[in-house]
């Protein structure tokens, strides 16, 4: 038997501003069969002193890493130490977005008892400005999601992991490897045996600050697309017979300029190359650079070159 319904996992370094943020939006929840885990990377106590302050409003276990455990592994940690049936990750500049969202997560995994894994609706707050803009699973997504979950090389419709919940199971972990598409990784290897319900309801508030590791490791091609490639090689070609994904390593080998295979060395690849992507790469060499650049006509010649070689993959 599990201890309580859901762990709230929480891995920190420093930055109690936002963890501050977090765990006030936690001491408000009304759905209160709940955990919270702290995993701290930080080279000081001023976690620990912070969590202190609320260890009286929820039950909250702080845990100070020996070592640095650093993204994600940390986020693993966390699940690691946790005891709840379900996994609530949250990082520690996102927060619930009003004092029913955790208990819509609740209700929600109580009615789908088929589902072990849910995701909402949520809101980026760009820090700075403001700016507010709500983030939707819009239907053509929801259906080509279910269909395949590895569209999402194309683009992660299911968002940060703090929008997520799944089953605490012990068995799917984030990629340590991994920085930039570490979520979209762990999505696709967990929905291999399970499909997603989606929550059209913005639950949860992520903060979007230029301190993210997404924010500085995107368009980085040592991380960005020798990840993709990592990625790609984990699950295989096979699934670019699917035009949304094709049109996923379309963009990503335009977007890096990739011109020869020999070039993913450079970027710290080592892995096998598909066929399929080697075609992909020579294709785009035989245009001109700004027309590749016109996504109209960039979209018509994807289209080509996957009629082209779907056959072969």
């Amino acid at each position: 038997m599990s201890d309580c319904f859901i762990s709230i996992c929480i891995p920190a370094y420093k930055r109690t501003d936002y963890l501050q943020r977090l765990l006030q939006s936690i001491a408000v929840q009304t759905y209160r069969d709940f955990e919270v885990i702290v995993t701290d990377d930080s080279p000081n106590d001023e976690v620990k002193q912070l969590c202190n302050q609320y260890s009286g409003s929820f039950p909250l276990h702080f845990y100070k890493n020996p070592q640095n455990l650093n993204t994600p592994e940390n986020w693993n940690e966390g699940i690691r130490k946790s005891k709840g049936e379900w996994i609530k990750l949250v990082h520690d500049d996102d927060w619930f977005s009003s004092p029913e969202s955790l208990a819509k997560f609740a209700e929600a995994a109580k009615k789908h008892p088929g589902h072990t894994f849910f995701f909402s609706a949520y809101t980026n707050i760009y820090e700075g400005t403001g700016r507010m803009q709500e983030m939707r699973l819009k239907p053509f997504w929801s259906k080509a999601l279910l269909q395949n979950p590895m569209v999402l090389i194309s683009d992660n419709v299911v968002g940060p992991p703090s929008v997520t919940m799944h089953k605490n199971d012990k068995t799917t972990w984030y990629d340590r490897n991994m920085k930039y598409v570490v979520d979209i990784d762990f999505y696709i290897r967990y929905l291999e045996n399970t499909r997603p319900y989606y929550i059209d309801e913005p639950l949860i508030n992520v903060g979007i600050n230029q301190a993210q590791v997404t924010k500085y490791t995107f368009g980085v091609p040592e991380v960005h697309l020798k990840e993709s490639l990592l990625l790609l090689e984990k699950t295989g070609p096979k699934h670019l017979k699917n035009m949304i994904v094709f049109d996923g390593w379309w963009r990503l080998i335009r977007n890096f300029s990739v011109k020869n295979v020999d070039q993913l060395c450079a970027f710290g690849y080592n892995g096998p190359v598909p066929q399929i992507i080697e075609r992909i790469i020579q294709f785009q060499n035989r245009i001109p650079a700004g027309l590749l650049k016109n996504g109209i006509i960039s979209k018509s010649l994807m289209s080509c070159c996957y009629l082209l070689g779907r056959n072969k993959i």
